[in-house]
């Protein structure tokens, strides 16, 4: 499968971006899970998966901060677990500005502020990533995309990032949530066969 011309050079936060833009009978018409190769690792971009809707945009506007636990999982065909990666999110939204504050959790924390709704979501998106060492790149296996909301339970622990642990429980509330999970999204990848982000190749 190669790359369709004036696709080539897209930048990762246009092609995030993009995806997140897609009219929705573009997302019918192609995959809705996008892979592209991006060093040693892959990045995701579905097509139409807004999170920063429903209920959870009225918990936001509400005042509380609402936590997203984003998985990806790689299988072979015969659906036998190779790899798994999950990355955490807790997003908070300033009525004022109306603008959303996004906080990556883990091991190498970050965030960032004073973004459209959209643009939160695909940078959720830019900080889930898979490493591809060792996988043959000649083989086709099923990668899959589940996203959920968290609880209390799902921050604790973590590196405070610009605020702390407590601090984040605290705007999450203290009612419990019914929790809203994504439908699972999925394609069939071989890394030969995926486009590579602008300016970047493999380091192996």
């Amino acid at each position: 499968m190669k790359p369709r011309a004036g696709i080539r050079g897209i930048s990762r936060r246009s092609w995030l971006l993009a995806g997140l833009t897609a009219p929705l009978f573009s997302a019918r018409a192609a995959d809705p899970l996008q892979v592209r190769y991006d060093g040693d690792t892959i990045r995701v971009a579905p097509l139409n998966a807004h999170f920063l809707i429903g209920k959870q945009l009225e918990r936001l506007k509400d005042g509380a901060a609402v936590a997203f636990v984003a998985q990806l999982d790689l299988f072979t065909e015969q659906r036998e677990p190779v790899r798994q990666t999950k990355a955490r999110f807790v997003v908070s939204f300033a009525l004022w500005e109306e603008k959303f504050s996004v906080a990556q959790l883990g091991k190498n924390p970050r965030s960032v502020d004073g973004l459209s709704a959209t643009a939160a979501e695909a940078w959720c998106f830019e900080g889930l990533t898979m490493g591809m060492l060792g996988i043959p790149t000649d083989r086709y296996f099923l990668l899959k995309l589940d996203l959920r909301t968290g609880g209390p339970r799902d921050v604790e622990g973590d590196t405070p990032v610009g605020i702390s642990i407590r601090e984040l429980i605290q705007m999450m509330g203290q009612r419990k949530e019914e929790q809203w999970r994504m439908p699972t999204l999925e394609a069939r990848v071989r890394l030969a066969d995926l486009p590579r982000m602008a300016g970047r190749g493999t380091r192996g």
